[in-house]
């Protein structure tokens, strides 16, 4: 009885720890048994991507709040010092697609994140301006970014985070070009 009990235990405790590894991004990240959830929901809105990441990279979502989006929609004659006006059937559907999946109203770990971060009076128009961001990002001077032809701008996440277009920015995956590397 005793014998059957341990093993059990042990049977038990070693699936439990396999579990947690998987979970934590191990070695198994992206066969058929696991398949991590993104840390942001990834751009599903063709319009967005082609109105939108045609000249940056589709931001998801999940990296501002509603409030930011209402208000950087609102401004998009002078948007970051160039023209993005839409028309006006594009930027309803395009706002409402950004106001629906806004970090304040998403279920993914970093979205969460970012909107616990904001005060509730907070409304940044960059995800670089969050104290989420500045907090992942403190270690990285902005001249080691601004001095990198390959990087330019601390807003160019794809540049780094090999897997931002899908909505992840797991440390595992940024790879810093030039003489960087990955990042450990």
């Amino acid at each position: 009885m005793k014998k059957s009990i341990v093993i059990g235990s042990v049977i038990i405790s070693s699936a439990v720890a396999s579990l947690a590894y998987c979970s934590g991004g191990g070695e198994y990240e992206g066969s058929k048994w696991f398949k991590p959830r993104p840390d942001v929901a990834p751009v599903t809105n063709q319009l967005y991507k082609n109105e939108c990441a045609s000249c940056h990279m589709g931001y998801q979502p999940g990296l501002l709040p509603e409030r930011s989006w209402q208000k950087l929609m609102t401004g998009l004659d002078d948007h970051f010092s160039d023209n993005a006006e839409l028309t006006a059937e594009s930027y309803t559907a395009i706002l409402n697609y950004l106001t629906d999946n806004a970090a304040d109203k998403s279920d993914y770990k970093r979205s969460r994140r970012i909107a616990n971060s904001l005060a509730a009076d907070d409304t940044p128009l960059r995800i670089t301006d969050t104290d989420y961001f500045k907090r992942k990002h403190r270690e990285l001077s902005l001249t080691t970014i601004t001095h990198n032809a390959e990087i330019g701008s601390i807003s160019n996440c794809i540049a780094c985070h090999s897997q931002a277009d899908k909505g992840s920015f797991n440390e595992n995956e940024i790879r810093i070009p030039g003489a960087l590397g990955r990042w450990d």
